[in-house]
């Protein structure tokens, strides 16, 4: 399969989840939404979304979400597979209809996440462990979409969902790897992140890395799966109607 990656900007690449795209002998389309301000020309059976600085309701800034947010909407219509993650999960969220709301203080750093019991029988996260420490940067929200399914939660917020039968969001970022999250501690976004302890941010960072890498490859290879198990074709999904041309 030939599967799109959107990202949204350089600083937020594909991370573990591009090797877990090339270890299941497929080919990752890694697409930068803020650079290129379009979706690509090309039909894919399967999509995932990832995070960024801007947040859903900057249309007015970032005039493309628009065509992002309805390209998803055609994605969950059309029963195309797709994963979003964080900002990504969080697009999604409200391309069928789901509010997304600010947080009253950001989460950044790693926080211990919790499955629900409908996640038991998840082909994406069924099979992970009940409770698990998370990577979290994010100080927007996604609730639950009607229909959706609640996957997991902490006491900040929902943490992911399923709505229909092959679209994902998680809030936890199951991609970043050890160089991406250091380049954000070095780099803070104004205001977002003020009052980190950036050393030891890293610190734990550097001790959780490795088993954190190990399950977001897990969950990219089990959301591949579906994607396998639906067919290389059927159902791809399309960009034409959604995007401007170049």
């Amino acid at each position: 399969m030939r599967v799109l990656s959107l990202i949204h900007q350089a600083e937020g690449p594909s991370g573990v989840f591009a090797d877990a795209v090339a270890e299941a002998g497929h080919e990752l389309v890694e697409w930068n939404m803020g650079e290129r301000q379009r979706l690509p020309d090309e039909d894919f059976p399967a999509v995932l979304v990832f995070g960024g600085a801007m947040h859903v309701d900057e249309e007015d800034r970032h005039p493309w979400l628009r065509h992002e947010h309805a390209f998803l909407a055609e994605l969950v219509a059309r029963d195309v597979p797709v994963l979003g993650v964080c900002l990504g999960g969080q697009l999604l969220a409200k391309a069928v209809g789901a509010s997304v709301r600010r947080l009253p203080t950001p989460e950044i750093g790693w926080f211990p996440v919790t499955l629900t019991d409908e996640a038991r029988a998840d082909p994406v996260l069924g099979g992970l462990p009940r409770r698990f420490d998370s990577l979290q940067w994010h100080s927007y929200a996604f609730e639950l979409p009607d229909g959706g399914v609640l996957l997991a939660r902490n006491d900040r917020c929902d943490q992911a969902f399923r709505v229909g039968e092959a679209a994902w969001g998680l809030q936890f970022h199951a991609e970043v790897t050890r160089r991406t999250l250091h380049a954000w501690i070095a780099s803070p976004r104004t205001g977002e992140d003020d009052g980190i302890d950036r050393a030891a941010l890293r610190a734990r960072t550097d001790g959780r890395i490795r088993r954190w890498n190990e399950l977001g490859k897990t969950i990219c290879g089990r959301f591949l799966a579906v994607a396998e198990s639906r067919g290389a074709t059927a159902g791809a999904a399309t960009t034409r109607a959604t995007s401007p041309r170049s």
